[in-house]
């Protein structure tokens, strides 16, 4: 299930408040899903544990995204172009990763690594990146801050009870 805001249509009474409300869009999980969003995001929750995921691009600009991403078969790629803040990518434990970032980062989050500030290109990889038959390949292009990258640790049910 993804779950999309997006502002509701004015009303024509005498205040500027747009409320939100939720949109939520159910994918079947039984094919893989290449999910693309153009143009601008903010606040964008996508759950996509559920599903098979081909591909996930976001073009344009991205502000306050969480993405929790599906466990995997094969190496599947996530791009984000254009400007990035507060974005969090999530990954099941145990599952690899490869970040590169084109273009300034700062407050970068990498697994169990802090980056303050960092210009050009980075790549960073998790430690067994290059022998894993399945795992995650991240880029992002264009200024980020904000960003974290990390392993998504489930908690079992007597830990999620105390």
């Amino acid at each position: 299930m993804v779950t999309i805001r997006y502002p509701r249509v004015p009303s024509r009474g005498w205040t500027s408040y747009q409320p939100e409300r939720p949109a939520e869009v159910a994918l079947n999980a039984s094919i893989p899903w290449d999910i693309e969003i153009r143009g601008a995001s903010s606040r964008l929750v996508a759950d996509l544990r559920g599903l098979r995921l081909g591909s996930l691009s976001m073009d344009g600009g991205a502000s306050s995204i969480e993405v929790l991403l599906p466990a995997l078969t094969g190496t599947v790629a996530m791009v984000i172009l254009g400007g990035a803040s507060n974005v969090a990518i999530r990954r099941p434990e145990g599952v690899a990763a490869r970040l590169r970032v084109e273009g300034g980062v700062t407050n970068l989050r990498f697994d169990d690594r802090c980056i303050g500030a960092a210009g050009s290109e980075m790549d960073l990889g998790s430690r067994d990146y290059n022998r894993a038959a399945d795992r995650y390949d991240v880029t992002v292009t264009g200024g980020a801050n904000n960003l974290s990258l990390y392993e998504r640790h489930e908690m079992t049910g007597s830990e999620a009870s105390t």
